[in-house]
């Protein structure tokens, strides 16, 4: 069974309740792998009293320590917290979830677990605590030394990678380039290769409504998409495009795509939470080792309620035992 680090992720928010919830309440988790929590044993003992649980905590050191959950659940206590502020973003806890992910990504360096799953994490707790990266996606990529990366979500029929990740709106137009595109072409082949589709049909979405419509509502398809989707057509990629942004999805949901490279954030994560909010998975495509995340933030405003819904990190568990970096 895969050994899989599952980071805490901010201690404010949601992240413990769900992991335990996957685990321990839903009875959708069967014995396939083997979850190793890496966070603070203040508050997943918190976590685990605020449910009711009877859960014991196995703490160990290494991963080799590990041993498959049933009533108790293996974790790497850093101690990186020993108090925490409930449903706010602090200094203390953009800290601790950065030293969370910063293990979690030495171990599947080493080979020592196979594959890790973030629980949410505040970019503003990490701004807070003087981190300089915008998310889990740009540190990880960093920690990894991986220079071509992008961000894959994944949901129902859909399947979606994305071009410029956590950028202003008014500054995506200037970064889509030609190289850019075409590298995201490339990861959305290396992407359907993790997820054992074969020949993946890709469809490249426009920037501008209608695709620019032949110049007449933007030049960005012509000057910089067409050329890339050409580019990747002579390498033997079946790519095609690009298509207004408001049709593509639609063909991608019926099945007739496999997945859809998006121009920007919301241009791919709109329609993909509007048919699976709950389920929703991101993947890091184009790093050296396999990291999904439930695809929802930190919730802060139910957490520590005991109302937080754990579907999209048990689906986040299952697709990174699933995915194959071969």
């Amino acid at each position: 069974m895969k050994k899989i680090a599952i980071t805490m992720g901010d201690p404010a928010g949601v992240g413990a309740e769900i992991i335990l919830k996957a685990f321990f309440q839903s009875g959708e988790m069967p014995d396939f792998c083997v979850p190793i929590v890496i966070g603070d044993q203040v508050v997943m003992e918190e976590a685990i009293h605020l449910l009711g649980l009877s859960v014991d905590l196995n703490l160990i050191q290494t991963p080799e320590e590990a041993k498959s959950f049933h009533s108790s659940i293996d974790m790497i206590d850093l101690a990186a917290i020993h108090t925490f502020k409930k449903k706010k973003p602090t200094a203390e806890g953009g800290r601790a979830s950065a030293a969370y992910i910063r293990k979690a990504v030495e171990l599947a360096l080493k080979k020592q677990v196979d594959a890790m799953v973030t629980a949410p994490i505040s970019k503003e707790a990490l701004k807070m605590a003087g981190m300089k990266w915008p998310g889990h996606t740009e540190m990880i990529a960093e920690l990894t030394g991986a220079r071509d990366y992008a961000m894959m979500l994944v949901g129902g029929p859909l399947r979606v990678i994305l071009v410029t990740i956590h950028t202003a709106i008014r500054y995506v137009p200037d970064l889509i380039k030609q190289d850019a595109v075409l590298k995201t072409i490339h990861l959305a082949q290396r992407a359907c290769s993790m997820l054992g589709i074969t020949d993946p049909r890709i469809a490249v979405a426009g920037l501008n409504p209608h695709a620019g419509e032949a110049g007449i509502f933007g030049d960005e398809e012509i000057r910089e998409i067409i050329p890339a989707i050409e580019a990747a057509r002579r390498e033997g990629i079946e790519a095609t495009g690009p298509f207004p942004p408001d049709t593509i999805f639609h063909k991608a949901y019926k099945g007739e795509v496999d997945i859809v490279v998006c121009m920007y954030h919301d241009q791919g994560l709109i329609p993909l939470k509007m048919i699976a909010f709950d389920k929703g998975v991101n993947v890091t495509v184009g790093i050296p080792i396999i990291r999904t995340s439930p695809d929802h933030g930190t919730a802060y405003d139910i957490a520590w309620s005991g109302h937080a819904d754990p579907s999209s990190m048990i689906e986040a568990v299952k697709l990174a035992s699933q995915i194959s970096l071969a």
